[in-house]
């Protein structure tokens, strides 16, 4: 299975500015050998789509991760039970969960908490604009 440690710092890097929205950074990803990452980046903004593509091309502990992500039970405990230790830490650190943003801040992982920090923005965004019956989800 894949997870987040397996890339290089430069691409985690192009990975947060994806997340944060640099159409730029999505686009490297896209073509540069991360396809993956950059349909991680829209899942995480609720592109169906993009969880779909993940889930057909190899890498459903993304997918499942997103959904983790979102707090969703039955995705939280697919990624204990397949032992995805870090993806698991990662998606409740972004849930805000305190003991797990602990654990981030022990192990020294400044980068992994960037990117934290700017999924728990994502979030934050989506729950002001589901409450706007002017949006819509993207897929």
């Amino acid at each position: 299975m894949h997870s987040l440690l397996d890339y290089d710092v430069k691409i985690l890097l192009a990975w947060g500015e994806s997340l944060k929205g640099d159409g730029r950074f999505t686009d490297f990803l896209l073509h540069n050998g991360f396809p993956e990452l950059a349909a991680l980046t829209n899942a995480i903004h609720s592109d169906t789509d993009a969880l779909k593509w993940l889930m057909d091309n190899g890498y459903p502990e993304f997918a499942i991760l997103s959904d983790a992500i979102d707090d969703e039970d039955e995705a939280i405990e697919w990624l204990e039970r397949y032992h995805c230790d870090f993806l698991s830490k990662f998606a409740a650190a972004c849930r805000k969960d305190d003991e797990a943003i602990r654990w981030f801040v022990e192990q020294d992982l400044k980068l992994f908490i960037l990117i934290i920090r700017t999924i728990h923005d994502i979030l934050l965004f989506q729950s002001w604009d589901s409450s706007d019956v002017h949006r819509r989800r993207r897929s």
